[in-house]
């Protein structure tokens, strides 16, 4: 694919995760809960991962100096690079028949799972912890919760979604007549 395209497909997906994580979600002063992994994940599987952590990335900082939610603090940013790791190095298709459907949902439920432990219950934990003076294991308690009813439902929405767009947005990435 040419990077003419990436570059586009990268903003479009920008605007779809800034607006999912910044209007549509459900915030807390210690959790937050929206559908910002999809456009994520889409980056993820059809880019790469560093496509992927440029996409997080500026949707954290664009996010949080247009429409920022409290003060702007790196650790989350560090943390959504991560994440864009992760899911892009476990998700990415290089070509259309990169693996099977049952390999892509096997990586799907690692990716998910690895972002929810290490990035969402560690690095935001710990981030929460420092920016709102609370305690770390009560912080855990509540995001060990939260993940074990987000990971599956994640894994669910993406895998769905995925399906649905795969075919439309391969006409768009796949093709050769650029």
């Amino acid at each position: 694919m040419r990077r003419n395209k990436k570059i586009i497909l990268t903003a479009v997906l920008l605007a779809m995760l800034i607006i999912l994580s910044r209007f549509l979600s459900i915030k807390t002063p210690i959790m937050k809960i929206s559908l910002a992994f999809i456009p994520t994940m889409l980056c993820a599987t059809w880019l790469g991962y560093k496509w992927t952590i440029l996409l997080n990335v500026l949707g954290d900082i664009i996010g949080a100096t247009l429409f920022p939610t409290g003060p702007y603090f790196i650790g989350y940013t560090i943390s959504t690079g991560i994440a864009g790791f992760i899911y892009g190095i476990l998700l990415y298709k290089k070509d259309k028949d990169s693996f099977t459907d049952k390999i892509f949902i096997l990586r799907t439920v690692l990716a998910v799972i690895l972002v929810g432990v290490i990035v969402n219950m560690g690095l935001n934990t710990l981030w929460t912890s420092i920016t709102a003076g609370k305690a770390f294991k009560i912080l855990f308690l509540t995001r060990v919760t939260k993940q074990i009813i987000m990971i599956p439902v994640h894994i669910i929405v993406f895998l769905f979604i995925e399906k649905i767009v795969r075919k439309p947005f391969d006409k768009y990435i796949r093709s050769n007549n650029d």
